[in-house]
């Protein structure tokens, strides 16, 4: 079965351990072990890890020598980065709205509020002057 891009960066992305990975490989390249490290799980386990990053496009795995270097590789980072944007555009322009139908509905209220005093003090000065 074969799935989009996006939705394997987002699988990829889902589990904790492979974001921290991510993020530790966002300062610079590492190797397996040094990516294993603060990990209390095993070496195969790690490796399954970036195995899944690697097929996500999310990093890629060189071998050096005997050493197996990983870094970070940012274009599928980008295109989840641009659909999350179009989302939180989109519900940023609705807040804004939301804040001005507020803001709106307060002015109407203060007003209806100034209204209300003033017509009282009015018919309060009506009512002195029918007393008197």
């Amino acid at each position: 079965m074969h799935t989009d891009p996006l939705s394997n960066t987002f699988a990829a992305l889902a589990d904790p351990t492979r974001r921290a990975i991510l993020a530790r490989l966002a300062e610079g390249e590492a190797t397996v072990g040094e990516l294993a490290a603060p990990f209390e799980v095993s070496l195969p386990a790690i490796s399954r890890h970036l195995k899944v990053l690697e097929s996500a496009d999310l990093i890629v795995r060189e071998k050096d020598a005997q050493w197996r270097r990983c870094r970070i590789q940012a274009a599928a980072l980008r295109v989840a980065a641009d659909w999350v944007q179009q989302y939180r555009e989109f519900w940023e322009d609705r807040l804004d709205a939301l804040g001005d139908y507020l803001e709106n509905q307060q002015n109407q209220e203060e007003a209806s509020d100034d209204t209300d005093t003033g017509n009282a003090g009015s018919r309060r000065r009506k009512r002195r002057r029918n007393e008197h």
